[in-house]
């Protein structure tokens, strides 16, 4: 029978501490860079490089205009994810790269099937996982945090 360690028997055991924290803290590292990376590289730098195509042909599903939701597009492919990689308000970005696709998946997209928005999907599986667990000891944020608690 395995046994399950939650975080508290981790935290009181050294050595659990060392052999479990580490390896969470490496994955949550892990899922950060290549999926904000990956969103940067396939949707957000392609907005910027192409904005007139992009304002031209962006739906409006919230009808907030085209400007606006091109804008906050943007924000969530390209200023989450550089947030994100060193671990800088990493839930409130994910959060917002979250709504991002939810948006997408749900209101401009609602047709597609399972196959063809896996992408979308596995997006969403990345940064709520991100945003559930934080980012990790490897970031800014854990810097922060530490900081203050010395």
């Amino acid at each position: 029978m395995q046994t399950v360690h939650t975080a508290s028997t981790v935290k009181g055991n050294l050595f659990l501490r060392l052999l479990w924290a580490p390896a969470q803290d490496l994955g949550l590292l892990f899922l950060r860079l290549t999926g904000a990376l990956l969103l940067l590289y396939v949707h957000g730098l392609p907005k910027i490089i192409n904005f007139a195509g992009e304002l031209a042909h962006i739906d409006d599903p919230l009808h907030v205009g085209r400007a606006f939701t091109l804008g906050f597009a943007i924000f969530a492919e390209v200023l989450c994810p550089v947030l994100i990689v060193p671990g800088i308000l990493t839930r409130l970005a994910s959060a917002a790269v979250l709504v991002l696709l939810g948006v997408s998946m749900f209101l401009v997209h609602p047709d597609w099937s399972v196959a063809e928005g896996q992408f979308g999907w596995l997006l969403m599986i990345v940064f709520g996982s991100i945003a559930l667990m934080g980012a990790g000891r490897y970031s800014i944020d854990a810097a922060l945090v530490q900081k203050i608690e010395d």
